[in-house]
């Protein structure tokens, strides 16, 4: 329940950061990107509203937007890269790690992001990047399969310019909007439902194509 609450509110959150730890609030947005981008065992951190919500602030003067998205920029990059190697080098070695007799990766995490790579090729790690979870996983996968690193990286950067300055810039030119800044909780659903439609519309498309295979 907390990182819902965290996810919901974290525009109230990340004022409090900064009402208590000032310019170090770079430091944890930093931080919260990477691990969300870069460790494969932390796919549930609210980065479209992180991010948002961040643009938001920004355009308010508590953060240097400047600053912030070229940081964020690196802390996507440097995420990327870090999934990707780990995943060429650990490969499935992965999913028999285990913390308190439970696997630290999902297989079914997996499977959704493979779907994902069958369905869209190598811009997967394009259009991953709006989507919880998968964007987690894609890097990973990506270093599983070997994909090229000079594939890889074009991809992932172009992703990364999306996302970040995209999503950013939205929260900063509209997070400013009455209607915005008063429901930001509304917002944030509205973020997340819009980021999981392509899964759903994949696991749709499956189910509806296989009961007419029957």
């Amino acid at each position: 329940m907390e990182i819902i609450d965290f996810i919901l509110h974290v525009d109230k959150h990340l004022q409090d950061f900064i009402l208590e730890y000032d310019n170090l609030v770079y430091a944890i947005l930093f931080l919260i990107v990477f691990v969300e981008t870069g460790l494969i065992v932390m796919p549930f951190l609210p980065g479209d509203s992180l991010l948002f919500a961040a643009g938001m602030i920004a355009a308010q003067g508590s953060l240097n937007v400047a600053l912030l998205i070229p940081l964020l920029l690196i802390a996507t990059f440097s995420g990327d890269n870090t999934n990707y190697f780990v995943g060429r080098f650990l490969g499935h070695k992965a999913l028999q790690l285990k913390l308190f007799g439970r696997n630290i990766v999902k297989q079914q995490h997996l499977d959704k992001t493979h779907a994902f790579y069958e369905k869209h090729g190598p811009k997967t790690i394009i259009l991953a990047r709006f989507v919880p979870i998968v964007r987690t996983f894609a890097p990973f996968v990506a270093g599983v399969g070997s994909m090229s690193y000079r594939t890889f990286i074009v991809f992932s950067i172009t992703g990364a310019l999306l996302w970040v300055v995209g999503i950013t810039l939205a929260g900063y030119f509209l997070g400013d909007i009455p209607v915005v800044k008063n429901n930001f909780e509304k917002v944030v659903i509205g973020i997340v439902l819009v980021s999981v439609m392509p899964i759903l519309f994949q696991v749709a498309k499956g189910y509806f194509k296989k009961n007419s295979a029957q």
